[in-house]
């Protein structure tokens, strides 16, 4: 039996303050810092070990998975970083206060722009400071590649084809994977490899650092998933 673990970074700064955080590079709470620790401490006694790994390029993901490599005593695992994992960017909404976005668009459309599966939030200008194309960790990709706000559909665009090129072939090696990423970017590969309903997949809440484990079959196909708690 092969398994991938998929864990959501531990709870962010921007989180404790209802933000929308999207591609912000923010830190982690002290109670995010402590989750990730939690999180490693379950792994170790679960008897966890993996010889590869995967993040986006945010730090909350980033030391999430930082912490936990220490507490398996794998600080030297291999980890291979990229954009394609980074959270859904939310264009013109983020750095805001959800409750003040609410009252300001109204419960419905933010419901919309939120949980819809292709609604995408406002989009910020390329002039945008929020845009990446201004952030020096994305100079080496095509500024058209990126995002200036995202629906989850178009989320799941870019996190498949990392899963195909750098996940699923050391799927095929039969790799102990693990990935550290974000609500979002969970969501779009639990919807591709678990084929889950548009709806469904939108109403699936991920918590923040608690391992979501993934089982495959001899073919290397998903038959089950479950929460490690």
């Amino acid at each position: 039996m092969n398994k991938v673990v998929l864990i959501r970074h531990g709870e962010s700064q921007w989180n404790q303050l209802n933000k929308f955080t999207g591609w912000h590079d923010v830190e982690l709470s002290e109670n995010g810092k402590n989750e990730a620790k939690k999180t490693g401490l379950l792994l170790k006694k679960e008897k966890f070990f993996f010889d590869c790994s995967h993040t986006s390029m945010l730090r909350r993901a980033i030391y999430t998975l930082q912490y936990i490599l220490k507490i398996l005593n794998q600080p030297w695992l291999s980890v291979r970083k990229s954009w394609r994992l980074n959270e859904r960017h939310y264009g013109a909404l983020e750095g805001f206060n959800k409750d003040e976005i609410i009252q300001k668009y109204g419960h419905e459309q933010v419901v919309l722009w939120r949980r819809s599966f292709n609604i995408s939030p406002p989009q910020i200008d390329t002039k945008d400071q929020r845009f990446p194309g201004h952030d020096i960790r994305y100079s080496n990709i095509d500024a058209n590649e990126l995002p200036k706000g995202e629906s989850l559909e178009a989320t799941i665009q870019r996190v498949v084809p990392y899963w195909k090129k750098f996940i699923y072939p050391q799927l095929k090696q039969r790799k102990k994977i693990l990935i550290v990423a974000h609500g979002n970017s969970l969501r779009a590969l639990m919807q591709y490899l678990n084929k889950i309903d548009r709806q469904k997949i939108i109403e699936l809440e991920i918590p923040t650092a608690v391992p979501i484990v993934l089982e495959f079959n001899e073919k290397y196909i998903p038959t089950k998933w479950y929460y490690l708690k």
